[in-house]
């Protein structure tokens, strides 16, 4: 359980730096500079990542249950797992709606797909695990769109009459979501079992 609380530990709180230090990152990065910056920061997110794994593998040994989960929840993670693959995706595919209205799919990725995990496990490690992972979501995604604000209204002050904001484009979205569909099939029927151990599906 300790490699598990020090793997959360370092690699959520390597990703918490804007919720809760954006001031002293900002600082930093102009003392060091924005590859040395990256570099720890990245160093960290991996040991932390690491030994999150290495935690997890061992607490689920010895699994400590808390409670014992409705049959309904699975299928509810399943479903809800879904929007977290097309979330997922939406992140890298440029000019989809959910990425132009939603602006952070990944952060909502996460948290859809903690939830899920949440909803469906029942053992101390993953409520956890999982638990940590809602939390953190959540108060990144309030993060990030308070920065959204922030900047917008700086925008404001000093508009730019020829700029263009960038319009949601249906083709990108039919993209998003086929490849999102796609992904999850793979991880719900193929990837899940293979590399957790366990197949969602029961």
């Amino acid at each position: 359980m300790a490699w598990l609380i020090l793997g959360l530990v370092l690699f959520l709180g390597a990703h918490s730096i804007r919720i809760f230090a954006e001031g002293w990152r900002t600082r930093t990065i102009a003392a060091w500079g924005e590859k040395p910056f990256k570099g720890v920061y990245a160093l960290v997110s991996l040991l932390g990542f690491y030994a999150l794994i290495v935690g997890y593998a061992q607490v689920r040994l010895e699994p400590v249950v808390i409670w014992q989960p409705p049959i309904a929840t699975r299928h509810i993670s399943v479903l809800l797992m879904l929007f977290a693959s097309i979330l997922l995706v939406a992140t890298y595919i440029p000019a989809n709606h959910f990425k132009v209205r939603l602006r952070h799919p990944m952060v909502l990725s996460v948290k859809v797909w903690a939830l899920a995990h949440v909803l469906s496990n029942g053992n101390l490690a993953d409520l956890i695990l999982f638990g940590a992972f809602l939390a953190w979501s959540v108060m990144n995604f309030k993060s990030a769109r308070a920065r959204d604000r922030t900047q917008a209204e700086q925008q404001a002050l000093v508009s730019d009459a020829t700029a263009q904001p960038v319009l949601p484009q249906t083709s990108a979205t039919l993209v998003t979501v086929g490849v999102g569909v796609v992904l999850w099939g793979l991880i719900t029927f193929v990837l899940h079992a293979r590399v957790v151990g366990v197949s969602p599906l029961g």
